[in-house]
């Protein structure tokens, strides 16, 4: 039997969504999977439908294709309305001497343009980003989701690919069985603020001490390393679909009243900066306790203390994004 849930992948026919799409066909809290991408994708939305239809699960697929230039808010309303969940991996890769700043206002507003379209035609859905600078898109478009009133418990930030590389790379080492390594990774989404607490993961802290600065910069460079083994002609688009549907599945099964526990990037207040990845419980209402980061070993409270003012930063230049944009209201939405 199906499940219950509507789910939408936005750039669901792109390297990260059409895998991301299928591992949601799979789910079986899952009863509709839409795939909604650009009419200029290389691969047209309608034909990964049509390809994801035809597998052996009770689930209903469609597809929905937008100009570049549409606006979600104007033309979505079938595609969102009634989501669950909407998993976002959206968004331009950083070129080469592309300032910062440049990249956070081209991939804040691509992510714009979805939220506001979700928090008009399904205000009630989780909203799941992977959509770089995550540091920076998450608070922007969380601030903006709150200035229209509405729950932060359903904006996250999806960092689970840095505990999926932090769990085998341990597993790799240790021998230890994959499915008992849980490694917390705390912090942010990017280089540094990536901060895995390899102390807190009973196989990770058996691992020398002194090969553990090394593992940490593995993680944090992970991204790196597929990129040159796809001789740049691609990026983490497998683990992270991977990754990305292992954190939708948590969300759903919140949802469902199975509340499950990951680590994503979201509003804290178990440090000092308004954004913070830590464990975080998923319940019915989408993000229902995040926890505290808990005991930290010497080099991860000095890898921490480092890190801070980065992601500080980062964070920042996302609040600037939302004091400087609002959400579009859009045309009124059919009752």
């Amino acid at each position: 039997m199906p499940g219950q849930f509507k789910v939408c992948i936005v750039g669901g026919a792109g390297g990260i969504g059409q895998p991301l799409s299928l591992l949601m066909c799979m789910d079986p809290n899952v009863k509709e999977v839409c795939v909604y991408d650009l009419t200029l994708a290389m691969v047209p939305a309608e034909g990964v439908a049509a390809d994801l239809s035809h597998i052996n699960k009770g689930v209903k697929v469609k597809a929905y294709a937008f100009d570049k230039d549409d606006k979600a808010i104007e033309k979505a309303e079938e595609c969102l309305t009634g989501c669950n969940l909407v998993l976002v991996p959206a968004g331009v890769p950083r070129k080469p001497g592309q300032d910062r700043k440049d990249l956070l206002n081209i991939n804040a507003g691509i992510a714009k343009n979805i939220v506001e379209a979700c928090a008009k035609f399904c205000p009630k859905a989780v909203v799941a980003l992977i959509v770089n600078p995550v540091n920076s898109v998450v608070p922007a478009m969380c601030e903006m989701w709150k200035k229209k009133g509405l729950e932060p418990s359903r904006i996250v930030g999806v960092t689970t690919l840095d505990c999926v590389r932090a769990n085998k790379f341990v597993h790799e080492i240790t021998g230890a069985p994959i499915e008992s390594v849980e490694v917390p990774i705390i912090g942010g989404h990017a280089g540094t603020t990536i901060l895995p607490l390899f102390s807190q993961d009973k196989a990770a802290a058996s691992i020398p001490a002194d090969k553990l600065a090394d593992l940490d910069k593995r993680v944090q460079d992970a991204g790196t390393e597929v990129v040159k083994a796809k001789n740049g002609k691609g990026s983490a688009t497998l683990s992270m679909a991977f990754a990305g549907a292992r954190l939708g599945s948590a969300v759903l099964s919140g949802l469902a009243g199975q509340e499950v526990t990951e680590c994503a990037y979201v509003m804290s207040s178990v440090t000092e900066l308004p954004y913070f990845a830590s464990k975080v419980t998923f319940g019915e209402n989408g993000v229902k306790t995040v926890h505290p980061i808990g005991d930290l070993s010497a080099h991860e409270t000095k890898r921490l203390a480092e890190m801070m003012p980065t992601l500080k930063e980062e964070i920042e230049a996302g609040l600037a994004f939302a004091r400087e944009n609002d959400f579009e209201s859009g045309p009124r939405a059919r009752l």
